[in-house]
């Protein structure tokens, strides 16, 4: 159980941190936050790619859930754009 809690967490981390890289301008979270954005990132397309083709998401779809996730917390919570003038403006 707690070998599984450091992997949730560490790959949390990685899939995280990958998609704020993949996406530009600033995103001003903690450490913890980009692990529950991997995570949930994981969740999201876990379920979605569960729900289309049967089988488990691989590490690529956790990022692009992840990125999904990074893009709409920009859009509803930020109130920014993803690129543009207002893109790289801390809020």
């Amino acid at each position: 159980m707690l070998t599984f809690l450091i992997v949730l967490v560490v790959l949390g981390f990685v899939v995280g941190g990958l998609a704020r890289l993949a996406l530009p301008g600033p995103d001003p979270m903690p450490i913890w936050a980009t692990i529950l954005l991997g995570i949930g990132g994981m969740l999201l397309a876990g379920i979605v790619v569960g729900a289309l083709t049967g089988h488990g998401a691989g590490v690529v779809a956790g990022i692009l859930g992840a990125m999904v996730l990074l893009y709409l917390c920009r859009r509803l919570v930020q109130h920014r754009p993803l690129w543009g003038p207002g893109a790289n403006v801390r809020r």
